[in-house]
């Protein structure tokens, strides 16, 4: 007998999310549905497991380090379980008497998720999670490298089903070996698209006919200007950068700095670990030799990337990452685009507004609708920024790429996913989260009738143009 086709194999999978999320439904309730997504959590966030969730994704995508990926595995979820832990997603959400409308929680259904090797166990648990939460079951897509890790999460999560009396048939993967008709099939067959890496997958999940949530590619850029604290915001911009080797779609990419306060800038730079490296030709041709980002410099250990850059030796010791002053931006200046790596392209502006010009400059050139940052005591330049920057987030005097995908110590919800809004060619510009999982019935009554006057409407318009 034939063992079924890799595409049959994937139908199955899909066959049986879409029972599972029938059953899980009809058996539905808040408690089920809270208590489903708090075994996904625990399994991430066990410390051992977590650890070696953390040590295998190093291991086979051979990308960031270990203790900031258990870092992330941790907070990011514990993050993500606060933001849902009082969300109602299951019955009625809400019940106006005034409009005569009751509105029910509703699953999308069967979500496929896209994810990438950067994040190969943190960005499935937490689309898991809020797809659990909201009644879904799951299929996930793991990126070539990042299958290992999937199949190790899958897994742990299956044996806390298992304690609990869970379907593990909710939460599944595609068939290894991944590939993209696979994936394809997987999102012209699923209800909803969720979809992080790369843009080749998100224009494929946006063209694939289900409803898709994807999002843009980063590459953010930090203004510093003259009012700034400059010794606390160096120590942010590395503890940012440097986070899980800059794997982060967060991770600063080019800092402009205002010229009052660049050489006062570029020594506390120093003093945190950021090196600054003159020689931008030769740091084009180490980080791009072929045309291709070097992979013995992305996503790797400070040590790695400055033996692969050539700069042993010619950087201090105890040197974090390396700073390349830059002015130019666009397709022929590859440092003013996104570089996944410990190098930041460093830009002097002669004041604020000419840093604005240059922030938006790059933005324009890649990772617009994304997030950029300020450094910045004066309080009027924060909407400065917003109302002059294709961008769906500014993030104030914070290390970015902790700050942007949800931080303890500000409001936005915890994830690894962020929409770019129409800039970025996105549907979203919110950071991804359980919202994007559900949807709603509304019981629409009929109410006592509430139509105005023209006067009402036009009386302004009539006094100031006439009728």
């Amino acid at each position: 007998m034939n063992a079924p086709s890799p595409l049959a194999q994937l139908e199955d999978v899909i066959a049986r999310s879409r029972a599972a999320q029938a059953r899980y439904e009809a058996g539905g309730s808040q408690a089920r549905y809270d208590r489903a997504a708090q075994a996904v959590a625990w399994a991430i966030m066990e410390p051992a497991r977590n650890r070696e969730l953390a040590e295998l994704a190093v291991k086979t995508t051979g990308l960031g380090n270990v203790d900031d990926k258990i870092t992330k595995n941790h907070r990011k979820t514990l993050g993500l379980m606060r933001d849902i832990k009082e969300a109602v997603t299951y019955g009625v959400i809400s019940d106006d008497p005034e409009t005569g409308i009751t509105e029910i929680a509703r699953p999308m259904g069967v979500v496929g998720a896209i994810v990438p090797s950067t994040n190969p166990a943190a960005t499935p648990a937490n689309n898991i999670i809020n797809a659990l939460k909201c009644g879904n079951s799951i299929v996930v897509a793991p990126s070539p490298k990042g299958v290992a890790s999937c199949e190790v999460l899958l897994g742990y999560i299956h044996a806390e089903f298992a304690k609990i009396g869970e379907d593990p048939d909710l939460v599944q993967m595609v068939p290894a070996p991944g590939s993209k008709e696979k994936t394809q099939a997987l999102m012209e067959g699923c209800d909803k698209i969720v979809c992080t890496g790369s843009q080749n997958n998100v224009h494929r999940a946006q063209t694939a006919g289900t409803p898709a949530v994807a999002v843009g590619a980063g590459n953010v850029t930090v203004i510093v200007d003259e009012t700034a604290d400059l010794a606390a915001a160096a120590e942010k911009i590395r503890a940012s950068k440097c986070f899980d080797n800059a794997t982060s779609c967060s991770s600063e990419n080019s800092v402009v700095v205002v010229d009052a306060v660049y050489d006062a800038f570029v020594e506390a730079m120093a003093a945190a670990g950021g090196a600054v490296v003159d020689d931008e030709a030769a740091v084009i041709v180490a980080l791009w030799p072929d045309g291709h980002l070097n992979r013995e410099v992305i996503a790797q250990d400070a040590d790695k990337m400055i033996a692969a850059l050539g700069l042993e030796g010619k950087v201090p010791d105890g040197t974090d990452y390396i700073a390349v002053p830059t002015s130019g931006i666009g397709p022929d200046h590859p440092l003013s685009g996104e570089k996944l790596s410990r190098v930041l392209a460093l830009y002097r502006a002669s004041d604020f507004d000419d840093a604005v010009k240059t922030a938006r400059a790059i933005q324009l050139h890649q990772g617009a609708g994304h997030s950029v940052g300020l450094h910045s005591t004066d309080t009027e330049r924060p909407m400065t920024l917003a109302r002059a920057i294709p961008t769906s987030r500014v993030i104030v005097n914070q290390a970015h790429t902790f700050a942007t995908g949800g931080s303890f110590t500000n409001g936005m919800p915890f994830s690894l996913s962020m929409g770019c809004g129409s800039w970025g060619g996105n549907a979203t510009h919110e950071n991804l989260h359980w919202r994007h999982f559900l949807q709603s019935t509304r019981i629409v009554r009929e109410i006592p009738p509430r139509e105005p006057s023209l006067e009402e409407i036009f009386a302004s318009y009539w006094d100031e143009a006439g009728k």
